[in-house]
């Protein structure tokens, strides 16, 4: 889709009803129902497809990589998924087995999605990796009362691990993460799940929490975050588009952005565009790490760090 002129400035403005689902969000300090926690996963989703510059990525710039979608529909797709989140929180918190409960509804989720994109495939990796932080945030606060990211961890591992490492093995088989395994060897967002999100956890969380201590705005910690992510993980979607070349593209291109101070550094908005038009150039997209940042970004907000 056509490029569109970017605003003034170095943070994309709020669009359509983004301010307006913010401001709709619990203060830190209240219990965190269904509803609440599906707001705040809609949320991070939005927050994260406004975030800019994101290499080869949707943002309200322009489409990125991505000949098939715009901002406004990437919009509407997470938008979509406010009742589908809703009924998996109170799965999650019931504790509802992944086969026979938490699957159904992430199916059901994707074909809402599907019918308000016409069949573009807009969120599919993030109804799953967002979708199971819902699930597990719930059960979390069932739990313990108050989430932490150690009890979302565990509630994840103790509820469901052994049915997302069954779910990871059975979907290598048809997968486009379990074609990227065979070829390359690398794991996808199914075994990143089953491994309880040790790329949220371990990567994209520090990374954010150290970039607002640091000072840096809503947009340029979510920028600083996702290119952490990108050099930590092997993106699967990169690497089905492009290969094992790609993939070290990536990463390397994130590590040297880091490397020279990221986001804190004077020129990190020009440095960032120049490799977001690198990736366009190559036609590569770091969707995966895309929905670790959101996911990042939601456990951040249930956990008081957003």
């Amino acid at each position: 889709m056509a490029r569109t002129s970017p605003g003034q400035g170095r943070n994309p403005p709020e669009v359509g009803r983004h301010a307006e689902a913010r401001a709709a969000l619990p203060d830190r300090t209240m219990s965190l129902d269904d509803e609440a926690i599906a707001r705040a996963a809609v949320t991070a989703m939005r927050d994260e497809l406004q975030a800019y510059p994101k290499p080869g990525l949707v943002s309200p710039v322009d489409s990125g990589a991505h000949a098939d979608m715009d901002f406004d529909l990437m919009c509407r797709s997470a938008d979509s998924l406010l009742s589908p989140f809703v009924a998996l929180a109170a799965a999650g918190r019931a504790g509802h087995a992944f086969d026979q409960s938490l699957v159904p509804l992430g199916i059901e989720a994707e074909r809402g999605m599907l019918a308000i994109t016409g069949g573009v495939n807009t969120h599919r990796g993030a109804i799953f990796s967002v979708g199971l932080l819902v699930a597990a945030i719930a059960r979390a606060q069932a739990l313990a009362s108050a989430p932490s990211p150690a009890a979302i961890r565990a509630a994840l591992s103790d509820t469901w691990g052994d049915a997302l490492a069954a779910h990871a093995a059975r979907s290598d088989e048809a997968s486009h993460g379990g074609l990227v395994r065979r070829r390359t060897g690398r794991d996808g967002a199914r075994r990143e799940a089953a491994r309880a999100f040790p790329g949220v956890f371990e990567t994209g969380l520090p990374a954010y929490r150290h970039a607002r201590e640091a000072g840096l705005d809503d947009n340029s910690a979510g920028v600083q975050t996702l290119f952490a992510l990108m050099a930590a993980i092997d993106d699967t979607t990169v690497l089905y588009r492009g290969g094992l070349e790609a993939g070290s593209f990536v990463r390397q291109s994130a590590a040297a952005f880091l490397a020279h101070g990221g986001c804190r550094q004077p020129d990190w908005f020009k440095k960032a565009e120049a490799l977001h038009r690198a990736f366009i150039a190559r036609n590569l997209s770091a969707g995966g790490c895309a929905d670790l940042l959101a996911c990042t970004l939601l456990v951040a907000r249930c956990c008081g760090d957003a």
